[in-house]
């Protein structure tokens, strides 16, 4: 009796294995799948991680327990490691060649933190003291007028785009140590988000910038509270229900206008693709997802080609994750691309990388 229950135990913790490695495989693959055709898929990859950690305890079950059992949440992860190495790639850090430039991408949140005070001389000082010379900015609006003049006299070049109107105005700033030859904006549906193409001549190639703020999720700071309060467990079961249905609905509705926006910038990138190009910005969706996928097709992610760990860039407690990025197409090497959490003045963290040139 005792050898039957302990045998049907080890079968009911296998099958709970077995499904939560389904599970961490189609959410870890569900960028695959475009939210305008099934949009149920499209925020599981948020909840990707949650299922790495689970199957990490099975791991560390089977280990005590039953050993010869660990080839099931080790299959989980062999099967699961091309999202694993985008979720968290682990590089080590490397010695850069003559040559290279820097390229950094930042959403500075129209120039004010989360209390509403102004913070256009504390980024001014950051980009100053960063090296850069190649600076992306989302949300370039606000008092951004001052900061563009002080930006242009420090780096050479400078040019913006701004789009949406009344309370949602957004820019997409590019300040530059090279000539910027045109600008050109991708365009898609949107109110108050966008994409541009700057054309920049760097040591006598012509070199595309793309500056991207794709649809944001649309959470207000009311919906952020009452998320925190849920995760908190500060909600009744029925409230907290309604709030669960209410922010997957949001996180769904988003996703779906992103898709159509990063297949338009990926279109221009394959039209584009005999010139090096450099993709950054804020895409406002997880590491595994559609949007992040699409665009960086063909090009080389360079937080996951030369970052480190989870690099979360999005840093409201409750929404940590990395929503911000830099792409590179084939011509270039990244170098050390890192997210910096020291700097706390926006409700992202820049996120930098050094590229060189290949030879051609």
């Amino acid at each position: 009796m005792i050898k039957q229950l302990k045998s049907f135990t080890v079968k009911l913790i296998a099958g709970a294995n077995v499904a939560t490695v389904i599970i961490m495989l189609l959410f870890g693959y569900s960028g695959y799948v475009n939210p305008q055709s099934f949009s149920y898929l499209s925020f599981t990859g948020l909840l990707f991680p949650i299922f790495l950690v689970i199957n990490l305890a099975f791991l560390f079950l089977w280990l005590i327990f039953k050993w010869r059992m660990i080839w099931i949440p080790v299959l989980g992860y062999i099967l699961a490691y091309q999202p694993i190495s985008i979720f968290l790639p682990i590089n080590m850090p490397a010695a850069m060649p003559s040559g290279v430039i820097k390229v950094l991408s930042y959403n500075v949140c129209g120039y004010h933190d989360c209390l509403g005070n102004s913070t256009y001389e504390t980024i001014y000082e950051y980009i100053k003291d960063s090296d850069a010379s190649i600076v992306c900015f989302q949300e370039d609006s606000g008092i951004a007028g001052a900061l563009r003049s002080k930006m242009k006299k420090l780096l050479g070049h400078s040019d913006t785009i701004v789009m949406g109107k009344g309370s949602f105005i957004n820019g997409l700033g590019i300040y530059s140590r090279y000539p910027i030859i045109k600008k050109q904006r991708i365009h898609y549906e949107s109110l108050a988000n966008a994409s541009a193409a700057f054309f920049l001549k760097v040591d006598g190639d012509t070199v595309i910038v793309i500056n991207n703020h794709f649809e944001s999720n649309h959470l207000s700071m009311d919906d952020r509270s009452r998320y925190k309060d849920m995760l908190k467990g500060e909600m009744d079961k029925g409230e907290a229900k309604a709030e669960s249905k209410k922010l997957i609905r949001k996180l769904i509705d988003a996703a779906v206008q992103r898709a159509p926006q990063a297949d338009a910038v990926r279109e221009f990138i394959k039209q584009h693709s005999h010139l090096p190009i450099i993709v950054c910005g804020d895409f406002n969706d997880n590491p595994v997802s559609y949007t992040r996928r699409v665009v960086a097709e063909g090009l080389r992610d360079c937080f996951v080609d030369a970052g480190r760990g989870l690099g979360l860039t999005y840093n409201q407690k409750g929404f940590n994750v990395r929503i911000d990025n830099i792409l590179c197409s084939q011509h270039y090497e990244p170098y050390n691309c890192k997210v910096d959490n020291k700097i706390s003045v926006s409700d992202h963290y820049p996120i930098s990388c050094w590229l060189k040139m290949q030879a051609k």
